[in-house]
């Protein structure tokens, strides 16, 4: 993908004002259309966390690093078509798991909660610096996906100098209402 962003670039392709846009675009469109698919976090032994193939994608989630892979068609299909390995799955054929001993009542064992049962909420909080926004949403949001009951919320904080404070609030609201978050975001 950054050699074909990289043409746009030096010139050896027709020059366009805004490469990346036009070219996220056009991602977007194949993606959605089924001629391409989108794959990110590619894991060590084979395939990838997050595989966007014929469905909607986030513009916001095509971008222009080592990390996310424009896949062709018949890889996206296949790597689609591949169920994800479940972890301790089918023991093989022979094989029987060894029985888990039943603690006698009131040791400390049957006070704890059994390991993988117990449900465990992760909160991240913090300062993001703006150069690397993308990067979090390519990276962190597909594993916290994996999860269930994903929330996830903003702020922001900047300072305007007093007269240019009322325009800016009008062009952040205008933004915000294009991106059908009034009501949601509240700016204050």
């Amino acid at each position: 993908m950054a050699s074909l962003r990289q043409s746009f670039l030096n010139g050896s392709l027709t020059r366009l004002l805004d490469p990346d846009a036009i070219l996220r675009g056009k991602i977007v469109e194949f993606v959605l259309r089924g001629d391409f698919g989108l794959a990110s976090g590619q894991k060590p032994a084979g395939g990838y966390e997050r595989v966007l193939f014929n469905e909607f994608t986030d513009p916001a989630d095509v971008t222009f690093e080592s990390g996310v892979f424009l896949l062709l068609k018949a890889k996206a299909k296949a790597v689609k078509a591949t169920p994800e390995p479940v972890p301790g799955g089918v023991p093989e054929p022979g094989l029987t798991p060894e029985p888990v001993p039943t603690p006698e009542p009131g040791t400390e064992r049957e006070q704890q909660p059994a390991t993988g049962a117990a449900k465990r909420t992760f909160r991240i909080s913090g300062d993001v610096p703006p150069e690397i926004w993308n990067r979090l949403g390519t990276k962190v949001l597909p594993k916290l996906r994996s999860g269930s009951g994903l929330k996830i919320g903003i702020e922001f904080s900047v300072t305007v100098e007093g007269q240019l404070a009322r325009s800016f609030e009008n062009d952040l609201m205008q933004i915000l209402e294009d991106l059908g978050l009034t009501g949601r975001v509240q700016v204050e």
